[in-house]
């Protein structure tokens, strides 16, 4: 069982939730939408399907995402060339230019908070924290949906 206090999961979430959304925002980002742009940034052009399974969401969580996102200037959806079916996401020059002040960001934030630790603390927390990750995935059984989160 986790403890309760000082020091609990769910408090550090919440704090590194915050850092992270006021980081991303000060990017004119809302949280979560790093994450898309970061798919995008490495294979580009990705179905909303495609993106829901790299990011273990939903598809109507990224269906969502993507819409506000266009409306902001980040992507653009365009159907695929080889079947008119398919929708593809694609990032916009905005969206491109975003990388590296949201890559510098999320690294600084990264440093700032794992400042005290030693270089092993850090190694050892990344491999529980990733055990903590597969186990919770494992048993949510399925991708997570967001979109009662996502603001309209």
């Amino acid at each position: 069982m986790f403890p309760v206090a000082p020091v609990s999961s769910s408090r550090t979430s919440k704090a590194l939730r915050a850092l992270a959304d006021r980081d991303m925002r000060r990017l004119g980002l809302h949280l979560g939408q790093n994450h898309v742009l970061a798919v995008l940034w490495d294979d580009d052009g990705r179905t909303p399907g495609e993106m829901a399974a790299a990011l273990n969401v939903t598809t109507p969580t990224i269906v969502k995402m993507a819409t506000r996102m266009a409306g902001a200037g980040l992507l653009e959806r365009r159907r695929d060339e080889h079947d008119n079916r398919l929708v593809r996401l694609w990032l916009t020059e905005r969206g491109r230019a975003l990388r590296e002040p949201v890559e510098a960001d999320r690294k600084a934030l990264s440093d700032k908070v794992t400042a005290d630790l030693t270089a092993a603390e850090r190694t050892h927390l990344m491999s529980a924290l990733a055990k903590i990750q597969r186990a919770a995935a494992d048993l949510l059984g399925g991708p997570i949906d967001h979109t009662d989160a996502i603001p309209d």
